[in-house]
Order: structure tokens, then C-alpha cells, then sequence
């Protein structure tokens, strides 16, 4: 809750603007005087386009009770139109749909602020606040809910911390930009808001919670250089040549610099989001998330081979270790089988595997070439499949509450377990691979209370990509709400096993984790940010003795481009920003590793080039 002391300092200096809100208005109205138009693009900022500025921010609109809000596509894939936060016991929420490309419209009547999103690209907000013009300030509603069933005060620490990560998320001014020496700056809307304490200052609020105007900290290379280089969807970027958004940047494990960019003009390469390659490393293979391509260049050139229609928003692409076929997770898909089958280089489609859910996004496969699983995002349950006999051996609930949203997983080196980031619901359930049944769901908020917004101990709001270390002792995730990075131990038979034991700083809308291999022994994980341009580099464990409870972020790495980078356009905008999947070269991980060529695999240790434990 607000400090006695500067709740009333901030209430006794408050001015309604209504000015600001008549521009609000006025702005975002239809002819009719009160309806709110909502454009879905693929476009950086402003998925939720209303077409007019508002501090910065074309996502937000104020409105009187009664108001018609409508949804038209303009992108080159589907999108759901979900309500993530309204005001509790609002009437027609929660507002869902399947996803589509076409219009929707509803009506809000109830005054308070409502956030809506897209369950399968799930950082594309748009916000609506209807406004009761009888009252002072822009009413919030005096209790929010989340559309996973949360209710919380509107002047609590979730509800601030959320209402942040919005203006963050849809103003690319506020992004975090380590290529400026400039202090970081996030522009809120200067307007006075009711909230269940009373009317607050909005900026006044956020700036006291959370700061602003940081300097941010310089960045470092890692004292030990890494073995190959590290590929990152550097998504947000935007390039000369196309109107869609996004680059992949290769990044040198020994200068640590930025040596190419890759946008791919030619097919106007929308939105790449993860990346994997053969068993030679000789191509990149990255998905169009908000299109229906997957894309296969050279990696040594960055020259496109070839660009090939697998299905709506394709996530993840991964290959089998045993015959190098790739798989593609077509997360805007609907239909059971929604993950694509692709020869080698795919130059071929296959087939369509069966998997008994539509809308999987980040898979994983297992180190003979037997068996994927899958976090299934809209029915909030994640799959189990053997290829070796091509049947679905389980489907299983994750996390603990509806719309837990599962959206990643990683899987220990020796098939035994896996384990699904559920992002709504700050949960990792924890699955036995042998006896198909949820071991535990792992809490990553146990010690953060939503109300005050006190940490007492290592906290993950909504986590993503959670890979789990080549040799199998642990496992780093992403946290995009808390920005944060959480370190879980798990070597087996231990009192930690399964445990969140280290948190680490990430920057804000931290997303993408992938493993690496560091010269001359051991890992690092390599960490992206949507609303950033750098890279964290993790060591999980630099002392090499296993526990990783003593884990350090070991450097901080530009994404933008230096003078001697390569390039197949000009950067025109969003330098380095959208950080997303990573692709360390060569790929080290257990089944995959033991399949380098020698050129790769004679720059490993031993251990490095055998990762695999049984202890």
C-alpha cells in the first residue's frame, strides 16, 4: 500500500486534468462520440495501434461508460483479443476470443481500466480506461482482476507493477537503450487516477515505486571468452528495405562484439523470433512469429536459402537428434496437429504431427530423438509425444489455476524430467517423463506479496524461456514481469532439487535463455530482453564445483550494430531492441553435441563434448 506520509503529499498536490482528458477523449473517439478503435499490427510499440499519441503511446484510450471497443487486424497472422486485466465484476469480462484475423467488438460499461492482450504473442497490449466523468481522476476501479482469476486492490504493488510494464512495453521511448549514454526515462501519462485509496497522481506513483531517469549500468565483456557465437532475435529492430520489423545479430563469444545483422529485406522477414540449426551449424533456421514462414539462411553468409509457409505464428523450431528433421511449433494454430515435420534444410514439408492441443509454443526435444513435449498455451496443459512410435503418451495440466498460459520448457540432458514456464500463473510445473505425473509445481512468487510489493527472497513473475544446463544441474529462466533471472537447482536427490536457490537483475520484458559453451569448461547462459538492447551473460556456476546458488551474471553485452558489423540493410530504428531467441553456435546440448562435426566438437573439453550424468 501508498505511505501514509506521501499518499497525502501526493493527494494534496493533485490537479485533475481534464484537459488531458478531453485530448484522451477526443482522440480515440469514433464519430459517434464513444466508441475506441484498436488496429493489431506487427509493429513495435503499437500492436494495439489506436492511431493517435498519447505521451508517447498510441495503445491507450479513455472513454465514458458504454463505450465500443473495436478489434481490426492489420498483420500477417492471427491474434487473440483477451482481456488480461478489468475492473472486478465488470460486466462482459473476461472478453476472449479464438485466434483470428478478423474484427471483434464489445461493449464497457463498467468504469475502471482495462488491459487487453494477445494470448499467443502475449506482450501486445492495448488499454482501455472507461472514465466516469461524475468523478475526479480517470477511474481505475477500485480492485482489479486478472483474467487467471487474481484480484488485487488497483493501488497495490501487481497492479502498479503491471500498469509500469505496460507504458514500458508500448512506448519504444522507454526502452531500455544501452547504446545512449542518456539515463533511462519512462514517460507516463500525466493524469490523476482513482484507485481504492483515493485519487493519486499516476507518474508521481510509478517514479516513487520504482524510480526513473536510472543510469544505467556500462557494459562489460566476460573475462572468459565463449566457444562459437551467440545468434539473438533481435525482433523490435527495424531495417531500410521493409516495412516489418526485426534482425537476427550474431554476436562473437571472443570479441563479443556484434559481427552481422541479418533482416532479410528480400522476403520482408517479419518479426524472427527463435532460431536452430543442422547438425553441421551451417544454416540458421528462424521463425516469422508473426507470420507463417520459417526461414533458413546461411549462417556464415547470412544469404537466404530458402523461406517456406509452415503455419499461423510459428514459435520454436528445434531439430531430432537422430535424423536432423526439424519441428516447428505453429502457435496461432488451433488444430491438434499443429507442429510441422520438415526434412533437413527444409526442403520439404513432411507432415503434420498430432500432438491432441493446437497453439504449442516453445518445445523441447530429448537427446535420443524420441520425444518432444510441448507447453500448450491456450488450454493450459502441455503434451508428451514419442516419435519412436508416433503417439502422444500423456497431456497434462500445468500449473495451478486457469489460464496459467504455459508457454516454454526445458528438459533434463537424460529424458527423465521436464518442466514448463507457465507465464500467467509464476509457476514451473515440474513433470516425470517415465510415470507421465506432475511431480511439483514450482512457485516462483513464494516470496513476493502482491499487495505491499516486499520480496523476501528469489522472485519470477511471469516467467519464459527456462532451458535446463547441458550436464543437467540447473536451470535458468527469464522472468518478464519482475525482470528478473532465476537460478533452480536441479541435480537430483538433493534438498534443493527443484528449488529456486539465486536471483539475478535482468532488464525489463526479460525473455530469451539459451546455454553455451564457455572456453575451456563449464556454460554460460546467454539472456535477452524484449524492452532492452543488451545480453546478459550468466555463469550458473563459476566456482565449477556444481551448485549453482552462487550464480553471477559474468558480462553485459551491446545488440546494436559497431562500425565493423555486416549488415543487408541500413538500421532505421530500435537499435538492437526485441531481444528473444537465442541460438548459441555450436549447440551443446546432450544429443545434439555429440553430433558436431570436429572442427566444432575439438573446441570442447571432454566433459563439454558428454554432458550427460546419471548422479
Amino acid at each position: 500500500m501508498f505511505e501514509t506520509k506521501q499518499f497525502r503529499k501526493i493527494v494534496s498536490t493533485m490537479i485533475y486534468f481534464t484537459t488531458t482528458l478531453t485530448f484522451l477523449s477526443v482522440n480515440n473517439a469514433s464519430a459517434d462520440g464513444n466508441q475506441v478503435n484498436f488496429a493489431l499490427t506487427d509493429n513495435p510499440g503499437r500492436w494495439f495501434d489506436t492511431g493517435s499519441v498519447v505521451a508517447g503511446n498510441r495503445s491507450i484510450a479513455i472513454a465514458s461508460p458504454g463505450v465500443q471497443i473495436n478489434f481490426s487486424g492489420n498483420s500477417n497472422t492471427v491474434h487473440t483479443r483477451t482481456s488480461l486485466i478489468y475492473p472486478s465484476g465488470a460486466a462482459s469480462m473476461p472478453f476472449n476470443t479464438d485466434p483470428k484475423k478478423g474484427g471483434d467488438s464489445l461493449t464497457l460499461t463498467t468504469p475502471g481500466l482495462y488491459v487487453f492482450t494477445c494470448s499467443i504473442h502475449p506482450y501486445m497490449f492495448g488499454a482501455v480506461i472507461v472514465d466516469d466523468p461524475t468523478t475526479t481522476g480517470l477511474d481505475l476501479g477500485s480492485s482489479l482482476s486478472l483474467v487467471n482469476g487474481i484480484t488485487v486492490p488497483s493501488s497495490s504493488d501487481l497492479a502498479t507493477r503491471l500498469l509500469r510494464t505496460f507504458f514500458i512495453a508500448t512506448n519504444p521511448a522507454n526502452w531500455q537503450n544501452y547504446a545512449s549514454s542518456a539515463p533511462w526515462h519512462i514517460t507516463y501519462p500525466d493524469v490523476d487516477v482513482r484507485v481504492d485509496i483515493g485519487v493519486v497522481n499516476l507518474p508521481a506513483v510509478l517514479n516513487a515505486r520504482y524510480g526513473n531517469d536510472i543510469n544505467l549500468a556500462a557494459l562489460a565483456n566476460p573475462v572468459t571468452p565463449a566457444v562459437g557465437e551467440i545468434w539473438v532475435a533481435t525482433q523490435f529492430e527495424t531495417t531500410s528495405g521493409k516495412s516489418k520489423p526485426g534482425t537476427v545479430s550474431a554476436i562473437s563469444g571472443s570479441s563479443w562484439q556484434v559481427t552481422r545483422k541479418v533482416a532479410l529485406p528480400s522476403i520482408k522477414m517479419n518479426n524472427p523470433h527463435n532460431m536452430w540449426t543442422d547438425k553441421d551449424q551451417s544454416v540458421i533456421y528462424v521463425t516469422q512469429w508473426f507470420d507463417m514462414k520459417l526461414t533458413v539462411y546461411d549462417r556464415q553468409t547470412g544469404a537466404l536459402i530458402r523461406n517456406v509457409s509452415v503455419g499461423e505464428a510459428p514459435a520454436h523450431v528445434m531439430t531430432l537428434t537422430d535424423s536432423d528433421r526439424i519441428h516447428i511449433t505453429n502457435n496461432g494454430d488451433t488444430r491438434t496437429d499443429s507442429v510441422m515435420e520438415l526434412t533437413p534444410f527444409a526442403t520439404q514439408i513432411l507432415r503434420r504431427v498430432d500432438i491432441g492441443r493446437g497453439n504449442p509454443h516453445a518445445h523441447w526435444m530429448s537427446h535420443d530423438g524420441k520425444t518432444m513435449v510441448t507447453p500448450n498455451v491456450i488450454t493450459g496443459d502441455t503434451t508428451q509425444y514419442n516419435f519412436k512410435t508416433n503417439v502422444i503418451e500423456a497431456i497434462l495440466p500445468s500449473g495451478t489455476r486457469p489460464f496459467s498460459h504455459p508457454l516454454a520448457t526445458g528438459m533434463m540432458p537424460d529424458a527423465s524430467k521436464y518442466y514448463v514456464a507457465n507465464l500467467l500463473d509464476s509457476t514451473i510445473t515440474v513433470v516425470d517423463m517415465n510415470t507421465h505425473h506432475v511431480i511439483k509445481n514450482i512457485n516462483l512468487i513464494e516470496h513476493y506479496d502482491p499487495i505491499s510489493g516486499a520480496i523476501s527472497g528469489p522472485v519470477g513473475a511471469l516467467p519464459i524461456q527456462t532451458p535446463v544446463s547441458p550436464d543437467g544441474k540447473n536451470m535458468v529462466t527469464a522472468n518478464t514481469l519482475t525482470g528478473t533471472i532465476t537460478i533452480i537447482d536441479t541435480r537430483p536427490n538433493l534438498a534443493t532439487t527443484d528449488e529456486v536457490v539465486a536471483m539475478l537483475a535482468c532488464d525489463p520484458g526479460c525473455h530469451g535463455v539459451q546455454y553455451g559453451a564457455k572456453k575451456g569448461g563449464g556454460y554460460y547462459a546467454y539472456v535477452s530482453s524484449k524492452f532492452s538492447n543488451r545480453m546478459l551473460v550468466v555463469d550458473p556456476d563459476p566456482n565449477g564445483d556444481g551448485d549453482p546458488s552462487d550464480a553471477k551474471i559474468v558480462g553485459k553485452v551491446g545488440l546494436f550494430s559497431a562500425s565493423t558489423t555486416l549488415k543487408d540493410a541500413s538500421i532505421t530504428g530500435n537499435p538492437g531492441m526485441g531481444g528473444q531467441g537465442i541460438l548459441p553456435i555450436p549447440v551443446v546440448y546432450n544429443g545434439w553435441v555429440q553430433n558436431l562435426p570436429a572442427s566444432w566438437s575439438n573446441q570442447l573439453t571432454p566433459s563439454q563434448r558428454n554432458p550427460f550424468i546419471t548422479n
